[in-house]
């Protein structure tokens, strides 16, 4: 990597917004940004390992555990927004009622399935399945997948499934032709709403905290609230 680029390691469900954010600002001052996407739980692991970037953009709790290792730059981070969760069917399936928790519930036991993944929204899916008291009927048909993507992809080969996802990602998948539809948000009182920050890492180029503060001004919000991250 040469003086001129920058390396920008991102959770996924941020994955639109935060490309749109980085071509910009490539666009601007002439900087390669190279970008990749993966879960927060992966990233997590890899940064732990030793894996390093210039700029991170995941959730608040994993970026408080840098900060405490001394990891990130402090006056470098900024708030991106935020994602909420929804369901997602078949193209070709009827919307489910999901006007509040019951009608949820019903939703997930008429289900073939029930599809959500290993990342922050797919531990925030399998305890509200705990929580509803829901998880001894789903123990032959929940199925965890590592991504959201991949989330979207089982549900679109069995139209009978139910997955629970980041809107964010779902838009994503839909934009690509993925034949899912968003059947709707979860109901207020079991949203589950995931933060992502922006940060630069201890000893990366000024150009990192510029990128990192570009990612939370006031013009990247609007590009990603475009993306369903208000």
């Amino acid at each position: 990597m040469s003086g001129s680029d920058l390396k920008l390691l991102s959770a996924g469900a941020v994955k639109r917004g935060v490309a749109q954010v980085a071509a910009d600002y490539e666009r601007a001052t002439g900087t390669h940004v190279s970008v990749e996407f993966q879960t927060a739980p992966e990233l997590r692991k890899r940064i732990a390992a030793g894996d390093r970037a210039d700029v991170l953009v995941l959730p608040p709790a994993i970026m408080d555990e840098l900060a405490q290792q001394h990891k990130i730059v402090a006056d470098s981070r900024g708030f991106v927004g935020r994602s909420r969760m929804g369901v997602v069917v078949h193209a070709a399936a009827a919307a489910p009622d999901l006007r509040d928790t019951a009608a949820f519930r019903k939703a997930v036991l008429d289900a073939a399935a029930v599809v959500y993944n290993r990342a922050s929204s797919g531990i925030y899916a399998a305890q509200l399945v705990e929580k509803l008291g829901l998880a001894p009927d789903l123990r032959s048909r929940a199925v965890i997948v590592d991504t959201g993507a991949a989330i979207m992809e089982y549900v679109a080969a069995h139209p009978g499934a139910l997955g629970l996802a980041q809107i964010s990602e779902v838009m994503v998948l839909m934009d690509r032709g993925c034949p899912v539809k968003l059947a709707a948000t979860l109901p207020d009182e079991i949203q589950n709403f995931t933060s992502y920050d922006a940060a630069a890492m201890t000893g990366a180029p000024e150009a990192a905290r510029e990128l990192a503060r570009q990612l939370a001004s006031a013009a990247a919000k609007k590009v990603f609230a475009a993306t369903g991250i208000a």
